[in-house]
């Protein structure tokens, strides 16, 4: 079933798509990475939700995709932070109380986030390339991504997804990363307080940052938390190899569901 996109949900402007064909089945929702959007998901979640016979929610952050822009003009040491306090208010405006997070890089440390601050509402989250803390080798690539954007086609290709949200929604993550303020942010301390399971997930080669990520999550969250690391492959798993990540993930869901 193709997911329907709503664009005007009154919770910050928010654009979701959503499927709720499972009655009493857990809800997967799907948080994107810094420079993602709900469409650059592709058909994952729907492979994924038929495989576990779970719902899916993916949705489009403020500043990304088809949702408004951002109400703010510069992003601060807790953003990240502050879009798992979102989360936790939609959750409540979406009436779900069985919910899954499977987050990719930025997202992949909301769904970390919010599993500790909020634990009663999270069963269990996946990870991909998910940042606890910033490396020198994470602001290379970000670095690398900046030189990408300026000197190749890379911000028409943004462009097809985000708009004329590009260069905000770039900038926003490029520009924060980058400073000097940020090389101290870290969300170490809700680590202990997750109780779910969690897939932590990392390619080998992830060019954003070394497998100490994966290391730091699997010795500090209280909950069982499997890793999986894969040789050959970068910062986006899913889209790198699909097969893989949908046969790992389907049997972490099932695992803890049925």
């Amino acid at each position: 079933m193709k997911l329907q996109i709503e664009t005007n949900i009154k919770l910050d402007d928010i654009a979701i798509a959503r499927t709720e064909r499972f009655a009493h089945r857990p809800t997967i929702i799907f948080l994107h990475d810094s420079l993602g959007c709900l469409k650059l998901w592709r058909d994952f979640p729907e492979k994924l939700g038929e495989l576990t016979k779970c719902n899916i929610l993916v949705y489009d952050r403020q500043g990304y995709g088809e949702s408004c822009s951002f109400s703010y003009s510069k992003r601060n040491n807790y953003y990240i932070e502050e879009e798992a306090d979102l989360l936790n208010e939609l959750l409540d405006f979406w009436q779900i109380d069985k919910a899954i997070l499977f987050g990719h890089s930025d997202g992949g440390s909301i769904a970390l986030i919010t599993a500790g601050k909020y634990p009663k509402k999270i069963q269990g989250i996946i990870t991909e390339g998910a940042h606890i803390f910033v490396e020198e080798v994470t602001i290379k690539g970000i670095e690398e991504a900046i030189n990408l954007y300026k000197t190749t086609d890379l911000k028409t290709k943004l462009e097809k997804y985000h708009g004329n949200k590009t260069d905000e929604m770039f900038w926003a993550w490029a520009s924060t990363w980058t400073t000097n303020e940020f090389r101290n942010w870290n969300i170490e301390q809700f680590l202990p307080k997750i109780e779910c399971r969690s897939l932590i997930i990392q390619g080998e080669e992830d060019e954003y940052g070394t497998l100490k990520q994966v290391e730091n999550i699997i010795t500090q969250t209280n909950g069982q938390s499997t890793q999986l690391v894969i040789s050959n492959v970068k910062h986006t798993p899913h889209k790198e190899v699909p097969e893989l990540i949908l046969n790992k993930a389907s049997k972490f869901i099932k695992a803890i569901n049925y």
